[in-house]
């Protein structure tokens, strides 16, 4: 489903970048190292692949596809060349990782996993579904709001060469090519402890490049006008749940009070979103299964929002540096440098320029 490509994918940066953390939780520290190996065992060159004959025509095609885009994204995205997906490893299951997000019980604020390389992130990875509910339990107990989602795409932030996966391949041509200029965009820029901004970035990245790479190669496939149209009208509707939710927490009720109107504001979600499926979509069903992931609750919904927050900031930063990728590549470098407060005010500036250059003209 595309939609678990947009909320979830990019997130997986565990590997050596979490292996280095220092992470006092010895059992947790060995089950991220046997994961990674496993999965760095798994590769075979995708070129080796190309030409061997037992290999199924259908997956060769698609891994010449990656290939051949993997390459343009070096020549024309200016993206690193290197190792990362060049290969590629069949794990055998539909998710590389399991990330478990955890936030408090009135607030969408995330339960914070900080590691020495990469910085506080968002979630916390593991490469075994039970051992994610077990992290996941002992957060509910403590009164954590949890969701454990499952991550197809991966990324090491370029420590090791990252391999294209099985479970990747679930998406149309042009959702697996973007995904490929993400989390190549992860290994060009990324900032310790701004979860936001990395992935804003690495979704215009993701974005722009796609849109310049199907200029280019029109024939590859892409989303259908409606599933997009569909796609972008569900994350508008639980993104507006999350403001929604966010401004009943700030409100002075007791917990009673809080609870009864948190579990309004899901309740009208379900409906909301059923009255969209069943006259807007005439019936598709294709969301159902979020829905019926888990419970709805704060943590279910801190993927959304995490990756487009600031897509408008960097496209202004994008227009402001002449539509050049080594330009923009540079800007983005020295905004990262800065101090965060200064960091963000620029970003709101950004963010305010961005909005205006997209608002339909009067």
């Amino acid at each position: 489903m595309e939609l678990v490509k947009l909320t979830l994918r990019g997130l997986a940066v565990v590997g050596l970048g979490v292996l280095l953390g220092g992470c006092s939780r010895i059992g947790y520290y060995a089950h991220l190292a046997g994961g990674q190996m496993e999965l760095l065992g798994a590769r075979r060159p995708i070129d080796s692949l190309l030409h061997e004959p037992g290999v199924d025509p259908a997956l060769k095609q698609r891994l010449g596809k990656v290939r051949d885009a993997r390459q343009w994204a070096v020549s024309h995205l200016l993206l690193p060349d290197n190792g990362s997906y060049r290969s590629y490893a069949d794990l055998g299951r539909r998710y590389v990782v399991w990330n478990v997000f955890a936030t408090p019980e009135f607030s969408l604020e995330p339960v914070e996993s900080c590691f020495l390389i990469v910085g506080c992130l968002a979630y916390q990875g593991y490469y075994q579904r039970d051992r994610a509910q077990v992290r996941a339990d002992e957060l509910a107990a403590r009164g954590d709001d949890v969701y454990v989602g499952g991550v197809p795409a991966y990324s090491t932030l370029g420590w090791f060469d990252d391999p294209l996966t099985n479970t990747m391949m679930q998406w149309s041509d042009a959702a697996l090519i973007g995904t490929l200029f993400h989390e190549l965009a992860h290994q060009k820029l990324y900032v310790k402890n701004d979860t936001r901004f990395n992935e804003s970035f690495a979704e215009f990245v993701e974005d722009e490049g796609l849109r310049q790479y199907l200029a280019a190669f029109p024939a590859v496939a892409t989303l259908d006008a409606d599933a997009r149209s569909r796609q972008q009208q569900f994350v508008k509707l639980i993104v507006a749940t999350r403001e929604r939710l966010a401004a009943l927490y700030q409100r002075p009720l007791s917990p009673a009070a809080m609870r009864s109107g948190k579990a309004a504001v899901f309740a009208d979600l379900e409906a909301r979103y059923a009255r969209m499926r069943d006259t807007q979509w005439q019936g598709d069903r294709r969301y159902d299964g979020w829905f019926e992931d888990g419970e709805l609750n704060n943590a279910k919904l801190l993927p959304f929002g995490l990756y487009d927050e600031y897509l408008p900031a960097f496209a202004a930063l994008y227009a402001e540096s002449g539509r050049d990728w080594g330009r923009f590549y540079a800007a983005a470098q020295r905004l990262a440098g800065r101090a965060p407060a200064a960091r963000q005010a620029e970003l709101d500036r950004l963010l305010e320029a961005g909005r205006a250059a997209s608002a339909p003209s009067s």
